[in-house]
């Protein structure tokens, strides 16, 4: 990975961080399903007469945007409602980084280079330390809803990494199609009609800058370089580098909403930290080298030219 795109991957892991903070604050009355409808429908609105297709299947991009979109984010807003705490979803969801590398790995034969095993060794030692300091508390079907929107995730990256589409804001835009319509369609289902007109009814001001965070900064601008870096990396040495979201997210909790870390919570971010350095900076080059014999013949001047 190069020095651009690492610097790239930082700034995705701070917007996805901060992100918990501004989902937890606007949720409120408003159904969790109904919330992700809306938040997708906005990307749709908004972005999709601006950014054309993306070159690739529509199987590919429905695929990313069931799995990326639709259940990591149906099932992590799920999680959030039935009692997750915004700083410790951050941390839970990145159970998707181990998840990505093994499902690579054996999908798309991305070998780990030793490197990366130490790194995601260390973050996941990270990851442990600070679920062991504060996990007891969090109800058992929120862990489990959080926890299949990490599986979610990881089959999303896999599935966009396969797919190598030369923009990744345009993967963004188009998968958030298949989002809309089933997530409202659930809602009715599993929340009742009553509740869905409540919860259009309770969309005030504060859901409305959520949503308009979430569509912008989260979607618009984190997921279109996110799909971007996929497209240019192994995502061996993509992912870990979102091993970092869940130390933005405690710090904005604990600023925001006073989510108090404690010393385990300290002392496994840190760890999170030493983690992404090892996996993502000493294994770079190679992941750009193996990047690079995969690449079609036209790609180098698409790669300059962002």
């Amino acid at each position: 990975m190069s020095r651009r795109d690492a610097l790239l991957a930082a700034l995705v892991a701070v917007i996805w961080g901060v992100n918990f903070v501004v989902i937890d604050l606007g949720m409120g009355d408003v159904p969790p399903l109904l919330f992700v409808a809306a938040r997708f429908a906005a990307v749709v609105l908004i972005a999709i007469w601006f950014v054309p297709c993306p070159r690739v299947g529509w199987v590919k991009v429905a695929g990313v945007g069931a799995f990326m979109a639709l259940g990591q984010f149906g099932l992590l807003y799920a999680s959030m409602a039935a009692g997750m705490p915004a700083g410790l979803a951050s941390l839970v969801l990145q159970a998707q980084v181990v998840l990505t590398i093994l499902i690579a790995a054996g999908v798309l034969r991305e070998r780990p280079t030793p490197a990366q095993l130490i790194g995601v060794v260390l973050g996941s030692g990270g990851l442990a330390i600070v679920g062991a300091g504060r996990g007891g508390h969090v109800p058992l079907a929120a862990l489990a809803l959080c926890l299949a929107a990490a599986l979610s995730w990881a089959v999303g990256n896999v599935i966009a990494r396969a797919a190598k589409a030369p923009g990744g804001l345009a993967m963004t835009v188009w998968s958030a199609l298949v989002v809309p319509v089933p997530a409202f369609a659930l809602s009715l289902l599993i929340d009742g009609p009553d509740a869905v007109a409540r919860g259009i009814a309770a969309f005030g001001w504060e859901a409305a800058l959520s949503t308009a965070y979430t569509v912008l900064a989260a979607t618009l601008v984190g997921y279109g370089i996110y799909n971007g870096l996929l497209a240019r990396n192994p995502a061996s040495s993509v992912a870990p580098w979102i091993l970092l979201v869940p130390v933005v997210g405690m710090l904005s909790a604990w600023l925001v909403l006073g989510e108090t870390p404690n010393a385990a919570e300290l002392g496994g971010g840190a760890l999170l930290v030493a983690g992404v350095v090892v996996a993502s900076v000493r294994a770079g080059r190679r992941g750009s080298e193996r990047v690079q014999d995969h690449l079609p013949a036209n790609a180098d001047a698409a790669l300059t030219s962002r």
